[in-house]
C-alpha cells in the first residue's frame, strides 16, 4: 500500500491541512478602508504581483471602483508561508448587511476594522453584533493611523470600551502605507482557530453566495465544512434536494483556479 493509499496518512495529512488553514473576513463601517487593507494582504502575500495590483483589487464591479465602495463579497484564497489564509472582502454598506452575514457564517474569524478618524460608527456595531452571534474570534483594529486627523487614543479609548478590553491590546495600522499590516496577519494566525476537524467522511458545504456565468452557469460560493467535492460529481442541496452536476472545481486566488478536487476549509468556484 502506498503512502496516499494508507487511511492513516490521508487522516495525518487531512489533521496538518486543517490546523495550517485560517478562515476570516474583514467587517467595518463604510468607507473605513476594508478593500485598502485587502490590498496590502494581497502584496504582502504575493498574491498578487506588484506590478498588477490596482486600488480595490477584490472590487470587480464597475460602480464599486466609481463609488470607491464594495457592494458584493469576494473571497480570495492567500498562502503565507506554511498557511492558507481564506478572506471574505465584505460590503460596508447597510444595504448589504445580508452579504454579510452570509460571509460571517463560513468564517471563523472576524476583522473588526474602525476609521481612526470616523471612530466607531453604525455599521461597526451592526456588523460586530452579527460576528458575536456566530460566536467569530474578533480582532479589533485601528485603520489609517498615518492621516493627520486621526484619533488614535480617543478611537481606541471607543473600541476598548465596546469590547471591554484594553486599548493597548488593539492592533494600529494603515492600509495605505502599509504599517503593521505584516503584524495583523500574524495576529490572525495566532488568534483566529483552524476549521473544526471533522469525525467522518460526509459532505458538509455551505453556499454563502453564488453567480451566473452564461458559458458556465451557476456558479457557488461554497465554504467546505466536511468531505470533499470533485468534478463529475453529482450532489444535492439539504433544504430543496435540488441535484447538482458539478462541472468544475477550483478557487479564487484573487481570478477563479481550477483544481480537481476541494476538501474542507477551501472555497469553491
Amino acid at each position: 500500500m502506498s503512502f496516499n493509499q494508507n487511511p492513516k496518512n490521508k487522516i495525518c495529512r487531512y489533521k496538518y491541512r486543517m490546523k495550517n488553514i485560517r478562515n476570516f473576513c474583514i467587517i467595518a463601517h463604510i468607507d473605513h478602508g476594508k478593500s485598502t487593507l485587502a490590498d496590502r494582504f494581497l502584496e504582502l502575500t504575493g498574491t498578487v504581483e506588484k506590478r498588477k495590483m490596482q486600488e480595490q483589487f477584490l472590487d470587480q464591479m464597475e460602480l464599486e471602483r466609481e463609488r470607491g465602495i464594495t457592494i458584493k463579497l469576494q473571497p480570495v484564497k492567500m498562502k503565507y508561508g506554511e498557511y492558507v489564509l481564506n478572506l471574505i472582502d465584505t460590503p460596508g454598506h447597510v444595504d448589504f448587511s445580508y452579504e454579510v452575514s452570509r460571509s460571517l457564517a463560513a468564517v471563523e474569524g472576524a476583522i473588526l476594522l474602525v476609521d481612526a478618524t470616523k471612530g466607531v460608527q453604525a455599521q461597526t456595531l451592526a456588523n460586530l453584533n452579527l460576528a458575536k452571534a456566530q460566536n467569530l474570534k474578533i480582532i479589533p483594529v485601528l485603520n489609517k493611523i498615518d492621516l493627520p486627523n486621526a484619533r488614535v487614543s480617543q478611537v481606541k479609548e471607543e473600541i476598548s470600551h465596546l469590547l471591554k478590553i484594553e486599548p493597548e491590546t488593539i492592533l494600529e495600522v494603515s492600509g495605505k502605507t502599509g504599517a503593521n499590516v505584516e503584524k495583523l496577519l500574524q495576529q490572525v494566525i495566532e488568534e483566529v482557530p483552524p476549521p473544526t476537524e471533522r469525525t467522518e467522511n460526509q459532505l458538509k458545504a455551505l453556499i454563502f453566495d453564488s453567480t451566473f456565468d452564461a458559458y458556465k452557469g451557476v456558479i457557488a460560493y461554497v465554504r467546505m465544512f466536511g468531505g470533499n467535492l470533485k468534478r463529475g460529481e453529482t450532489v444535492s442541496t439539504f433544504a430543496t434536494k435540488v441535484k447538482i452536476d458539478i462541472l468544475e472545481t477550483g478557487f479564487f486566488a484573487p481570478k477563479p483556479t481550477s483544481n480537481l478536487e476541494l476538501f474542507a476549509g477551501e472555497s469553491l468556484k
